[in-house]
């Protein structure tokens, strides 16, 4: 048996996808109230529960084999107590410590490459030996979330609690992606798309289905356990071929504004300071993680996890950025 968490969202759900492809069996754990419709047609178990609910996981930890602890707060926005502390950090401690009591045999964390923390620098490539958690900005709790509970799994992993292995996602796309590339086409259908810089950064970007394969290979390879893998690219794509691929799937004028990079990141930050002033519920309209995610000069290497797991991309950035978009525009509203 296979538990995924965050299995409603966008790498969670493709995880459970190929796992059921595969003929492998799967337990979704899922908060009452969530969607669930698309687990539902697939006829996933589900273990109604939550991550931060100590009791409520060892009913979804029974029998099983293999944990894809997939769920954290997402998004570079939100209360650090409230919100990202619970959830990333002390729901991971819960999942670490159920999955021990149930004595699970393989235990998947999925990190982030926001786990370094946030370095740049023109032809820096970063492999997984970076340190975690380098030059964090003030205010960036999804990456020192990240960082925190990554740590945490790895003590456990070193008390012999239960194997672990991590990987991490880099910037993804894909069908059930309703956070970043719905806001691209908005934006590139409105004529307001802008490249940071230059645009000839290379992107670390991975389509969800291909990153879900990359999930399972290190959760079901022996010689993975207690490694780490930056699943973090599918071939060479700058961000300027990015956005302008998009744009042709859409019918729109290629993007040819440009911003430079510094004064992008210096206006996140006084969106963001304004933000945290007034106390805002909701993100600027820019702020300096999605400035870093789209225009730095970093790369962070997926080499490794080629060598190591036999990771390729199954589908390219050209078919899926045309599916990416067609079920945004087919699925999701002002697309």
């Amino acid at each position: 048996m296979n538990l995924i968490t965050g299995a409603t969202g966008l790498l969670g759900s493709h995880i459970v996808e190929k796992l059921m492809e595969q003929g492998r069996p799967v337990r979704a754990l899922v908060r009452k109230g969530s969607d669930t419709r698309i687990l539902d047609s697939w006829g996933v178990e589900k273990a109604y529960g939550d991550v931060t609910d100590r009791e409520s996981l060892t009913a979804a930890c029974k029998d099983v084999h293999t944990v894809y602890h997939a769920a954290a707060a997402v998004g570079d926005w939100g209360n650090w107590e409230k919100y990202f502390v619970p959830v990333s950090i002390d729901g991971t401690v819960n999942m670490l410590d159920a999955a021990r009591r149930a004595g699970v045999k393989r235990f998947l964390y999925v990190s982030s490459i926001s786990a370094y923390g946030h370095p740049n620098g023109a032809g820096m490539v970063l492999d997984e030996t970076a340190p975690l958690g380098v030059n964090l900005h003030k205010w960036s709790y999804y990456s020192r979330a990240k960082a925190e509970a990554e740590k945490l799994v790895w003590e456990a992993h070193q008390r012999g609690d239960v194997p672990v292995t991590v990987v991490k996602p880099s910037w993804l796309y894909g069908p059930r992606d309703r956070a970043s590339m719905p806001r691209i086409i908005r934006a590139l259908r409105a004529g307001k798309g802008k490249i940071l810089g230059d645009g000839k950064n290379r992107l670390n970007l991975t389509y969800a289905a291909n990153e879900a394969e990359g999930c399972i290979l290190a959760a079901t390879t022996d010689k993975a356990v207690g490694e780490n893998y930056n699943l973090s690219c599918d071939g060479h794509l700058t961000q300027e071929e990015y956005f302008n691929k998009i744009a042709a799937c859409l019918g729109v004028k290629p993007v040819t504004r440009h911003v430079p990079y510094s004064i992008a990141y210096n206006a996140a930050f006084l969106m963001e300071l304004f933000g945290h002033m007034v106390g805002r519920k909701t993100p600027p309209l820019v702020t300096r993680y999605s400035v870093w995610l789209i225009g730095r000069k970093c790369f962070f290497s997926e080499e490794k996890a080629r060598r190591d797991l036999g990771w390729k991309a199954t589908v390219g950035y050209d078919e899926g950025i045309q599916r990416a978009v067609k079920w945004c525009v087919d699925n999701v509203e002002g697309c």
